[in-house]
């Protein structure tokens, strides 16, 4: 292991989907976390009733509840259907934030910083949103497209005001591969750091960033391209691996 590399030490999934615990505390871990036995009904009654009623009755009941159950909720929030949460009371909605139809936030290794979405966030259809073992921050007017991924091992962090298109993957660790004689998947995990997208940039569609990516300010990433290393600002990049294939420069009309 190198010296930008972390190693991964959650438990995995199928160690505390088995374990000996009741039924019940398994459940209240892994999917409520460390809220009150309370708020675990209110978060029961946002899973049964609220979170796929349709119409207008189902977007104020998700409303309603949204301010008692996650960590913060602002004003103008919409919650679309089918919305699956773990770990709530980690998760944060600023202001005008907008979440779409089908979309998963797993909070349950996001830590103190938890999972963010800041003023004017729009999370469009069948996003998931995970924080497996690092945070997950989208700041202000971040716009994210349909159908995108964002796995946390090390920190997520999208800058303001960064297009983001469908069916991109961003983050991920990575497996030790060393040994033959025994499974890949059994090897351990590691990462080599946390990612951050720059503000004002754009993610093409079906862009994958690996961990330990930097993007810089108004950044421009191809679609299709897969980028393992940092990315300068107002760099345009495509290809894989993406390289560099110019730096935007102002343009003044007459």
């Amino acid at each position: 292991m190198t010296g930008n590399e972390r190693k991964v030490t959650k438990i995995p999934l199928r160690e505390e989907l088995h374990s000996a615990e009741s039924s019940f505390r398994k459940y209240w871990r892994k999917a409520g976390g460390d809220i009150s036995l309370p708020k675990l009904l209110l978060y029961e009654v946002f899973a049964l009733l609220a979170a796929n009623l349709g119409g207008a009755a189902g977007f104020w009941l998700r409303k309603t509840l949204a301010g008692r159950i996650f960590r913060s909720a602002g004003k103008g929030l919409i919650l679309g259907r089918g919305l699956t949460v773990r770990h709530p009371g980690r998760v944060e909605f600023g202001d005008n934030v907008a979440v779409d139809d089908y979309a998963f936030i797993d909070a349950s290794g996001s830590g103190e910083v938890g999972v963010q979405l800041r003023d004017g966030v729009i999370l469009s259809r069948n996003c998931s949103v995970m924080g497996k073992d690092g945070y997950v921050v989208f700041h202000e007017r971040a716009d994210v497209g349909c159908n995108c991924v964002f796995a946390s091992v090390a920190g997520i962090t999208v800058g303001a005001s960064t297009i983001i298109a469908g069916n991109c993957y961003i983050g991920g660790g990575r497996y030790y591969h060393d040994r033959l004689d025994q499974a890949i998947m059994d090897q351990g995990v590691y990462s080599r750091g946390e990612i951050v997208i720059g503000e004002k940039s754009w993610i093409g569609a079906g862009a994958v960033i690996l961990d330990g990516v930097k993007i810089g300010t108004g950044a421009i990433i191809g679609a299709g391209s897969v980028v393992t290393r940092d990315v300068p600002d107002h760099a345009v990049v495509t290809g894989v691996p993406a390289k560099i294939l110019r730096l935007r420069e102002e343009k003044k009309f007459q």
